[in-house]
């Protein structure tokens, strides 16, 4: 008779083993492999920001009251005591000052939202910069697109349930929005707000939205765009041994996960450090919603201050049709930005990738610079995106620099379309520069500041050779040639029925490509490093003959290496 105790979940095991594979699928993904680099972890602050959001959100919801009952406060805070006020603003009180632990929740919570959507946004910068969103994960980017939105969303209805008086002016933001619409702007606002604004019911309309709805379809979202980080591989970033068609990195057990562990624990440490040290909306200072009062320098959450300053800055620009007003200076900076954004970022993989003809599957990450185009475009979105947040703050930027509010806002009006096109043409200079410096390096090696005398009086400067990695790294990208449209017509003398698209699009593949520097090609580096060029390689030729083929992109892989030290390779 055996002595060995059974593992009390080993039966549980079995079970779940002859029932649905359980032994196999964990052989398979424990042992995943997952590329290493500090970017990576924006996504994962984003993930362990919302689970931090759900936990503090669990805890707030036991004292929270959503109601717009009128009550006296008659709590700990005496400079509100005797005020008429909502319940749900009156919860939020006694949470802050009478639940132990409950501002410092409140903060966290809060906190935890800013952190959320900023690394959301910061994570698709990351991936749009590398060019990740390629196929095949283009059904990931759009997933990424709509989790902006709702987060977005998500964050307005967790600021507007305090009933504040600054959450307050944020719903009547939204009531202008709505009754902006055209015809049915009136019938959309009595319908969200019970009546006429305020009403009695938008704060218990929005609660379940805030805590059940919304969160349930981001936890989904996020469960699908994880699911196919997972079944796409990672994307990775050029270097040694890295290839579109192998992952290197630590695999997801015991490596990864005790790695993703810890930063869970230094993300929730900083956020309920935030939480408890800076302080963020501060109620008791604002006072119950009145709708006959709007604080001075009202200023909603950062991620939506660019809306707001669309809003600041557009004209007055009002049309009336068969008796009805089109309030254009409400509805173009409220629908139309985030509707923008939204349409935008949805469709670039698509329009790139109609662009550039390029339908190959990429899991190399670009360099930015490697895309002078694409990086102007994100740059100048940017700039647009920063320019609409300083108008956003016009009233504070004015008071406290002593400047004209109307001068301020006129300078937007203009500098919002011209300073995106500035940030995009000294992106795409500054990307080409660094291309030019990439190629040079490639061809002529690194500069040694040693200068030395032939006995023929010839004078040049001894280059070394570049570090193989690095060279790997510069080298590690295709050529980009504009696409040729041709003549139009075909060997017998047919026209071309889709000539005028073909066309189109060449001209769009010449913007995207002309300016280019290339990566030079085998012959280039071969005749660079024979002659010398004027420069003398140190240490012979050195290894770029290894880096580029015809083609002119790395081919190095056996040569350089397959990574080494404690990296692994999953094929």
């Amino acid at each position: 008779m055996s002595s060995a105790t059974p593992h009390p979940l080993g039966k549980p095991l079995e079970f779940l083993d002859d029932r649905i594979g359980l032994a196999k699928l964990v052989k398979k993904n424990i042992r995943k492999v997952f590329p290493d680099h500090w970017s990576f972890l924006l996504g994962e602050i984003a993930l362990y920001s919302f689970i931090i959001l759900l936990l503090s959100g669990t805890f707030l919801t036991l004292w929270f009251k959503p109601s717009m009952q009128e009550v006296v406060y008659s709590g700990p805070y005496l400079p509100l005591r005797g005020v008429h006020m909502s319940e749900a603003f009156a919860s939020t009180l006694h949470i802050s000052f009478d639940v132990r632990g409950g501002l410092l929740m409140r903060q966290i919570h809060h906190w935890a939202a800013m952190l959320f959507i900023g690394a959301m946004t910061l994570h698709m910068l990351r991936t749009f910069f590398t060019g990740a969103f390629r196929k095949p994960r283009e059904l990931n980017w759009l997933l990424g697109t709509i989790l902006l939105q709702l987060g977005l969303v998500e964050g307005f209805t967790g600021y507007s349930l305090p009933d504040d008086l600054l959450s307050g002016t944020g719903l009547r933001f939204i009531e202008g929005l709505l009754r902006a619409f055209p015809v049915v702007g009136t019938y959309l606002s009595y319908f969200v707000f019970g009546g006429a604004f305020p009403g009695d019911v938008v704060i218990p309309r929005l609660y379940p939205v805030h805590i059940l709805l919304l969160p349930g379809v981001i936890l989904a979202l996020i469960t699908a765009h994880l699911a196919l980080v997972v079944y796409h591989k990672h994307t990775q970033f050029p270097g040694p041994g890295r290839t579109n068609q192998n992952v290197v990195g630590y695999p997801l057990l015991p490596v990864y996960m005790a790695k993703a562990g810890g930063f869970f624990f230094i993300v929730f440490g900083v956020t309920a450090l935030m939480g408890a040290l800076f302080q963020l909306n501060p109620v008791w200072v604002y006072g119950p919603y009145s709708p006959s009062q709007v604080g001075a320098g009202t200023q909603p959450d950062w991620y939506m201050g660019w809306v707001e300053g669309g809003l600041r800055i557009m004209p007055n620009w009002e049309t009336h049709v068969a008796g009805f007003t089109i309030s254009w200076n409400i509805f173009i900076p409220g629908f139309g930005l985030l509707g923008l954004m939204a349409v935008v970022l949805a469709l670039y993989p698509f329009i790139e990738s109609w662009v550039t003809g390029d339908r190959r599957e990429h899991h190399l990450l670009d360099r930015p610079r490697n895309q002078p185009v694409r990086t102007a475009f994100g740059v100048a979105g940017m700039t647009f995106y920063g320019l609409l947040w300083i108008g956003g703050g016009n009233d504070i930027i004015a008071t406290t620099f002593h400047l004209s509010i109307n001068s301020i806002t006129w300078f937007l009006r203009f500098a919002v379309f011209i300073g995106p096109v500035i940030a995009f043409l000294i992106t795409k200079r500054t990307c080409i520069g660094l291309q030019r410096r990439d190629r040079e390096r490639l061809l002529h090696g690194r500069e040694t500041g040693i200068v030395m005398r032939a006995p023929n009086g010839e004078v040049s400067e001894i280059h070394a050779p570049l570090d193989p990695e690095e060279a790997w790294t510069i080298s590690s990208h295709d050529r980009q040639e504009p696409l040729e449209v041709g003549s139009g017509v075909d060997a017998h003398g047919v026209a071309d029925p889709h000539f005028r698209r073909r066309k189109l699009r060449a001209r769009a593949s010449r913007f995207y490509f002309s300016d280019q520097m290339q990566v030079p090609t085998k012959a280039e580096l071969e005749a660079a490093h024979g002659n010398g060029h004027g420069h003398e390689l140190a240490n012979g030729n050195g290894h770029a003959r290894e880096l580029a083929d015809g083609n002119g992109h790395a081919d190095g892989t056996k040569q350089v290496g397959a990574g080494g030290g404690s990296s692994r390779s999953e094929h």
